[in-house]
């Protein structure tokens, strides 16, 4: 018999040993799975909130978008200031894997230095800034550089489109688009751009995208605008002609205002020295001043007008009460005090007339302490006129009880009292609105929300009017102190002042302000001109350093206003009485030269330009860039109706000529061709 036992042993082993095998393998899946399952479950319920809110830090980002500031306007909606994007770039320090060299290459593409570009990239903050304004330029080549940890984002800067043009008044931003200065400041939180926040996608490359553009298309960040009163070409004018009268005079510097009296408006505060906005960065507190607004000075004899009307008022004196003005020199008090010139009895008229100091206290002696240290306040020295500007100055006006004798009569003719140019303008505006307190304004838009103060009388509209009668003097007749502002044709009136200034250690010293306020016309004005000139020399007398300058403003405004008289022309010689011949009686009269002063008005007002053009003397003038409706108003003045070529609302071009003689017959004889402003 044969025997099998060992392979059946053998054989059985083998299965068994399969079964095993397989069983370890179903064993291990199973607790796999098991462990899935597990695993799976804990992410899912224990750690889940938890990761997922790491899953949107990842994924989810929130955009912070700025708007740009609002811009600045002139009142016929010229630019004044605007904003401009600018590319900002910053480094987030942990992100940075080179910092050497990359503090390298960009200290080379900013031109900063090194040392300080790699200390900020060392920085533990997350996000460092390096430079707010980059240009085009230096942006690509930083762009293309791909550098780790270096980003840019969008910023604004403040850019002024006409230079130093108006620059006190609007003022500078700083760092982080920051009113330092001027309406900057004072409407810092209107024209500020809000700041909204927008949540971004983050790819796989870390690249953000917006989900929708609903928040950009609904939100409105942008800084609302502000709209000044200022006329930029009055402006213009006014910090041309401050340049001169500074420059010519050797002076410190000046302030120049012009106010439009119906309403209040101020069309021109220019202050010299200038600086341009645009490059603020490191200019003196000082030169950046609003001086017409924020600095007081003396007012010097500009007071005495405002004197003489409050004296009028109180029925103290009569416009034909006289004073005895001591040859020069009055002893009051253990003072003396002084005029330029030797009086003696002098009517209130000539005591305006010529500035006379003597004369000017005794009227405000007769007048009183308590009584003049009302009209102060009445006028509104001593407290902000309230122009919506920053830290507009108070004036200096002691309290009554520490007045005495001697300072009634010194504050009488402007000594003794502080007041800020725009003080005295907002005195004058008194005086030139028959009496009735009307308030300055700077800003049109927005409108003033705070309380305003109630119009309130002053002085009677008869004692106004004295008073400008008696302005009218100063410049029309001899012997007045502002001849020198004086435009034949037009009437206008005026006040000098020659202020000594305080010294600084006490008293007066030997530095003076020359300023003139100026009526255009004389009788119910309807402009306010004043010019301060800071520390003239040789001369420091107002008619001779600042009535020029106000004469060479009112002349480029009328003419560019379309408002200058026909008065002011160049005179022609009468034709002769009895002439020798036949001859010469059939002869045209040969026109006169022009004299010196003739001259002068037609070339500053042949400078002003654009709507100046109108000046006639007796010929057609150029009405080539003027509006159509200024042309019509000259030729119907005139008595003639032109004809219209073409469309639009500007003239481009003419017939007569510029220079032709004004035609004969009027019918149809002047064509005006028309086109569209550019």
């Amino acid at each position: 018999m044969r025997s099998k036992p060992k392979v059946d042993r053998q054989q059985k082993t083998v299965r068994d040993w399969s079964r095993v095998k397989l069983t370890c393998v179903g064993v291990f899946f199973l607790l796999a799975w098991l462990g899935l399952w597990t695993r799976a479950g804990y992410l899912q319920i224990v750690a889940g909130p938890e990761l997922a809110e790491k899953a949107v830090r990842q994924h989810l980002a929130s955009e912070v978008d700025k708007g740009a500031r609002g811009e600045i306007y002139d009142r016929g909606g010229r630019l004044l200031a605007k904003s401009v994007e600018f590319e900002a770039v910053f480094v987030r320090p942990r992100e940075v894997t080179e910092p050497e060299k990359t503090a390298d290459f960009l200290a080379k593409v900013l031109h900063m230095k090194e040392q300080r570009i790699l200390k900020k990239l060392r920085s533990s903050s997350n996000m460092v800034y390096l430079s707010w304004r980059v240009g085009d330029r230096a942006a690509a080549r930083i762009r293309e550089a791909k550098l780790a940890g270096v980003y840019f984002n969008k910023e604004y800067g403040r850019f002024y489109p006409n230079g130093h043009l108006a620059s006190q008044v609007m003022g500078f931003v700083g760092v982080g688009d920051v009113g330092l200065e001027g309406v900057e400041k004072a409407f810092d939180s209107r024209l500020t751009g809000r700041q909204a926040k927008y949540v971004v996608q983050r790819d796989a490359s870390g690249r953000r995208f917006f989900f929708d553009a609903q928040g950009q298309e609904l939100a409105n960040i942008n800084g609302h605008d502000v709209r000044l009163t200022i006329d930029s070409q009055i402006q213009f004018f006014a910090e041309e002609e401050l340049e001169k009268a500074v420059t010519d005079n050797h002076a410190k510097g000046g302030s120049c205002l012009v106010v439009h009296v119906p309403t209040g408006e101020i069309l021109a505060m220019a202050n010299y020295p200038f600086f341009n906005p645009n490059v603020a960065r490191g200019i003196s507190p000082r030169i950046a001043r609003d001086h017409a607004a924020l600095d007081v000075y003396e007012p010097g004899s500009t007071m005495k007008p405002l004197l003489v009307a409050a004296a009028l008022q109180e029925h103290v004196i009569k416009p034909t009460s006289t004073f005895n003005c001591e040859n020069g020199r009055y002893s009051f008090a253990s003072r003396t005090i002084r005029d330029t010139h030797s009086y003696g009895v002098l009517p209130v008229n000539m005591i305006v007339r010529v500035s006379s100091n003597i004369g000017a206290a005794k009227i405000g002696l007769q007048l009183g302490a308590t009584r003049l240290h009302h009209y102060f306040e009445l006028l509104g020295f001593g407290r902000p006129t309230g122009l919506r500007i920053t830290g507009e100055a108070r004036g200096l006006v002691r309290p009554l009880k520490a007045w005495t004798p001697i300072d009634v009569a010194t504050a009488s003719f402007g000594q003794g009292v502080a007041v800020s140019p725009v003080q005295l303008a907002q005195a004058y505006l008194i005086l030139a609105n028959d009496g009735v307190y009307k308030p300055l304004k700077l800003v049109a838009d927005p409108p003033d929300d705070r309380p305003e103060r109630a119009p309130y009388r002053v002085f009677d509209a008869d004692v106004a009017r004295t008073v400008q009668s008696m302005m009218r003097e100063v410049v029309q007749e001899e012997h007045g102190t502002g001849k020198t502002a004086r435009i034949p044709g037009l009437e206008t009136g005026g006040k000098t002042g020659t202020a000594q200034k305080a010294g600084p250690h006490g008293g007066y010293g030997n530095k003076y302000l020359g300023s003139y306020v100026s009526f255009v016309p004389a009788i119910h004005p309807e402009y306010i001109l004043i010019v301060m000139v800071d520390e003239p020399e040789p001369s420091h007398y107002g008619g001779v350093v600042a009535a020029p300058a106000v004469r060479n403003v009112t002349l480029r405004m009328l003419s560019y206003l379309g408002r200058m008289p026909e008065t002011v022309q160049l005179a022609q010689a009468p034709a002769p009485a009895q002439p020798a011949s036949r001859k010469e009686a059939q002869a045209p009269p040969a026109a006169k030269e022009p004299n010196q002063a003739d001259k002068e008005i037609l070339a500053i007002a042949g400078a002003a330009g654009g709507n100046g053009k109108q000046v006639s003397i007796q010929s057609v003038p150029d009405f080539a860039g003027m509006p159509l409706r200024q042309a019509v108003e000259i030729l119907v003045g005139k008595g003639i109706v032109p004809r219209l070529e073409g469309q639009g609302l500007v003239v481009s071009k003419q017939s007569p000529a510029p220079g032709a003689p004004w035609p004969t017959d009027k019918k149809n004889q002047v064509v005006l061709w028309l086109s569209r402003p550019s």
